[in-house]
């Protein structure tokens, strides 16, 4: 990435393996700080919560460096007054689309457009058109980088379009799984049990920082408001919530103020919180494919990315609770070549004895899978 000419990178590599760190360090290798107010390096990422942890982990890595001015084009970030004022650019794709179109955004000179979470900026419906407009918009000398944890071939076959001539760094599916994490099931004897189940776990889930992953916004709220009613302390964060609020929140639950992280996908991508120890799938991820449910895999690994990180423990739990539920799970297992633990309800003191094992267990072995490395002439 740092090579002269620039080049074109799309890297893939697991959960919290440091691909932020990787393209932060260019970014400031790249900028030319006696420009310290022009536009120079442009990054896109999905949720504005992704985009203030880029925000803050560039500010930490160039803490030493002079002049460094990083904002966040992200609703309410940029002041209408003065536009974009800084070297480095960290925003979501529809604002920072407005912002170019306003004339507030000085794209003149970028020389890097990077693009975290590439697969699901570049697919999405929406998010792939915009990201298309932006770089339209955008110097044709510009270097891209493209990073995720997961690239499907179609996405990777449209990322090598959107990127041309890049480096790639790729994994093997079976390669995609952080060792850090103990993937376990829960057979639920039903769909109504879930809850219960799910509050009898509320003890493992407060000795770190837990995260539950639900399918919808009401079903957020409504266990939220069921656990509060049974005297559980639980916070819930989705797209519904004002900018700020959601802000406010995601501080609460970094700062430990708030253990117990109630959320939809809108935090399944990126978002790295040290502390947590434990993710729960209180629904299997599905996505539509041709009018038809299917397991979504790439949801699936970003969601228990969020745990396990950087060489730490983690323990993923997924609900399973009828035949449509457990043969996603399977599917999804057998992609990655995961060996599930099972749990079982009907013995408790082994639930959590498994559990506790692998949370009070000091490091993960931090034995990555070697990447392949394949060099596009």
């Amino acid at each position: 990435m740092l090579s002269d000419p620039p080049t074109n990178m799309i890297a893939q590599s697991q959960s919290g393996t440091g691909k932020t760190a990787a393209f932060v360090l260019t970014v400031l290798s790249r900028v030319d700080f006696s420009k310290p107010t022009q536009p120079q390096a442009l990054l896109l990422a999905p949720s504005r919560e992704l985009a203030r942890q880029i925000q803050g982990v560039i500010q930490t890595i160039g803490r030493f460096v002079d002049n460094l001015i990083v904002e966040a084009a992200i609703p309410g970030g940029i002041s209408r007054e003065t536009g974009v004022q800084s070297a480095v650019v960290v925003g979501t794709p529809g604002t920072v689309m407005d912002l170019i179109k306003r004339r507030q955004f000085n794209v003149s000179q970028l020389k890097l457009l990077v693009i975290d979470e590439a697969d699901n900026m570049l697919d999405q419906q929406g998010l792939g058109d915009q990201c298309l407009r932006v770089k339209n918009l955008l110097p044709r000398t510009i270097q891209i980088l493209l990073f995720s944890a997961t690239f499907p071939d179609k996405v990777l076959n449209y990322a090598r379009k959107f990127a041309p001539n890049a480096n790639e760094i790729k994994l093997r599916h079976q390669e995609l799984t952080v060792k850090g994490i103990s993937q376990m099931y829960m057979d639920c004897p039903d769909e109504s049990r879930k809850y219960d189940i799910l509050c009898k776990l509320y003890g493992l889930m407060t000795i770190g920082s837990s995260v539950i992953f639900v399918k919808t916004r009401e079903s957020a709220n409504e266990i939220q408001r069921r656990m509060e009613a049974d005297g559980h302390k639980v916070s819930v964060l989705h797209g519904a919530h004002e900018g700020q609020n959601r802000d406010a929140l995601l501080d609460d639950f970094r700062m430990g103020r708030s253990k117990v992280l109630i959320t939809t996908n809108v935090l399944a991508r990126g978002i790295d919180v040290s502390s947590v120890s434990m993710v729960i799938n209180y629904d299997i991820p599905m996505k539509m494919v041709r009018g038809r449910e299917e397991p979504d895999m790439e949801t699936y690994l970003h969601r228990i990315g969020r745990t396990g990180r950087f060489g730490r423990v983690g323990v993923s739990i997924s609900f399973v609770y009828d035949r449509k539920s457990f043969e996603a799970l399977s599917q999804i297992a057998d992609f990655y070549g995961i060996d599930l633990v099972q749990l079982s309800p009907d013995d408790w003191d082994a639930t959590e004895q498994k559990v506790q094992d692998v949370i009070k267990s000091s490091r993960a072995r931090p034995d990555y899978a070697p990447n392949v490395i394949d060099k596009k002439d």
